[in-house]
């Protein structure tokens, strides 16, 4: 049995079609599917979408882009006096409330848009007028294609620019080089924490964990202010062939050594990193684990395992944001009873403001709480 699920639809001449169905975000099939093409009315589309109807575009592709464009001002215009009354009124004690109707917003948003549907050959070619090449794209994020198949036109705008992104790259001064993040592994945009990771005093520089390592960027860190031996986990393989292309480019793989795991190695270091994911809240897609820590699953499970990894004397490195603090999602006082439960101390604390456009941005939904928000590697170890 073919574990990928197909979508369905029925032509004008009234045949039945079945293609596969792709979304790297978990979407579900959508039961409902219409053909719609450069005669379609965006009034109509967006319709449609707004009842679960998906909209398989059999026309040009630039218009479908056109059309998306335009289903996006329809959500973004829908309501401007409500939202201009919600950015002057909410106040700071509401904070969890903004962050959870912006998710919201986000999800119903990716629903509607994800709605315009594209056809694919197996090939990952868009066979439609004026289509890009998409082939290396979909290849990156898909892997090789088996047969035509049906994805968003929106999520493939996801690829193109991680694909561009990825070929690119994000200079960080502290590796004198170049990050290059596949797709669906977090890219270090932020360098506020690459760079607290690149200042704090080593306890030692034999070996060190890097866990949850994501793009290597933290092992490589690491591996160019000298640390002798460095042990990188992560339990995604995507992530781990993106941290093995980023050190080979670096010439630091001999110093690294990548382990798939959940979290830690055996034995012990007297230097263990982890960069979890700051927000404690529920992925809407695979993609998102790397912002969201459901219940701050990995956060509470890096702090109670890391004792049992220190080499004594040794630090562990937790690099963490206070966003979730001032979105009311998790307190000051929970993230030190964590510490103390497992029988650790804080050593220490270095402290960094984000300098990303959002936290300075006053429209951004969540500003109240970026507007404070500090990044901070916390050095802990084992309490005596």
């Amino acid at each position: 049995m073919n574990p990928t699920p197909s979508i369905s639809w029925t032509a004008p001449d009234h045949t039945a079609h079945q293609a596969l169905w792709r979304s790297e975000a978990g979407v579900p099939v959508p039961q409902r599917v219409v053909l719609v093409d450069d005669t379609t009315p965006a009034d109509v589309a967006y319709k449609l979408a707004c009842e679960g109807t998906a909209l398989l575009w059999q026309g040009d592709f630039q218009n479908a882009r056109h059309l998306l464009q335009a289903l996006t001002r329809r959500l973004d215009h829908k309501h401007p006096k409500d939202r201009k009354k919600s950015k002057a009124s909410t106040p700071v004690a509401s904070a969890r409330e903004a962050f959870q109707q912006h998710r919201q917003r986000q999800g119903h948003r990716a629903r509607i848009l994800g709605m315009l549907l594209l056809p694919f050959d197996a090939d990952h070619q868009v066979p439609l007028r004026r289509a890009p090449d998409t082939r290396q794209a979909c290849l990156e994020a898909y892997g090789p294609g088996t047969e035509p198949y049906v994805a968003s036109l929106r999520e493939l705008l996801g690829l193109i620019g991680a694909h561009e992104w990825r070929k690119k790259g994000v200079e960080i001064p502290a590796i004198q080089g170049r990050i290059h993040a596949h797709y669906g592994v977090f890219s270090p945009v932020r360098g506020e924490y690459v760079n607290l990771v690149a200042q704090a005093p080593l306890p030692a520089r034999t070996l060190a964990y890097d866990i949850g390592t994501g793009s290597g960027v933290l092992a490589a860190v690491l591996a160019r202010r000298g640390v002798a031996h460095i042990v990188a986990t992560d339990q995604s393989p995507r992530a781990l062939a993106c941290a093995q292309d980023n050190l080979q480019r670096l010439g630091l793989h001999p110093q690294v050594a990548l382990l798939e795991a959940d979290l830690f190695p055996p034995g012990q270091a007297p230097l263990v990193v982890c960069n979890p994911p700051w927000v404690p809240a529920r992925p809407s897609s695979p993609i998102e684990y790397a912002v969201y820590d459901p219940d701050s699953q990995m956060l509470k499970g890096f702090l109670a395992g890391l004792r049992a990894h220190l080499a004594p004397g040794g630090e562990g490195w937790l690099i963490l944001s206070d966003l979730a603090e001032h979105l009311g999602l998790r307190s000051r006082e929970q993230l030190l009873d964590w510490i103390d439960q497992a029988g650790l101390c804080v050593l220490g604390r270095l402290d960094a403001r984000p300098t990303h456009p959002k936290a300075s941005d006053p429209d951004d939904a969540l500003h109240a709480a970026r507007a404070k928000e500090v990044t901070s590697l916390w050095r802990l170890g084992a309490a005596p």
